[in-house]
C-alpha cells in the first residue's frame, strides 16, 4: 500500500474542493446521485461518485494515485451528519 502525504491544509483543501464542486462538478453528479459521495481530486478536477467515501476515493485513487481528494455527499452539506435533529418543529 502507498503512503500518501497530504500537501494542503484541511481549509485549503475544503476550499478548493467546494470551489471545484459548485464551480461545475454539482452540475455533473447531482441528477439521480442524491446520497452518494463525490470524491474530487483538488489539483486535477478529476472525481468519482460511490455509494462510501471509501469506494469513491479507491477509485479515484486507481485513476491517479496521487490525487488529493476531498469529499462531499452530493445533495447535503457535508459527508457525514453527527447528532440527531428534528424534521418537525414546534412540537
Amino acid at each position: 500500500m502507498a503512503v500518501r502525504q497530504r500537501r494542503y491544509s484541511k481549509e485549503e483543501l475544503a476550499q478548493r474542493g467546494q470551489e471545484l464542486y459548485e464551480s461545475g462538478i454539482r452540475q455533473q453528479v447531482e441528477a439521480g446521485n442524491d446520497g452518494k459521495i463525490v470524491a474530487i481530486d483538488i489539483e486535477t478536477g478529476d472525481f468519482e461518485v460511490g455509494d462510501t467515501i471509501i469506494a469513491a476515493t479507491d477509485r479515484l485513487f486507481e485513476r491517479n494515485p496521487d490525487a488529493q481528494p476531498w469529499g462531499i455527499r452530493i445533495g447535503h452539506r457535508a459527508v457525514y451528519h453527527f447528532g440527531s435533529r428534528s424534521l418537525k418543529k414546534n412540537q
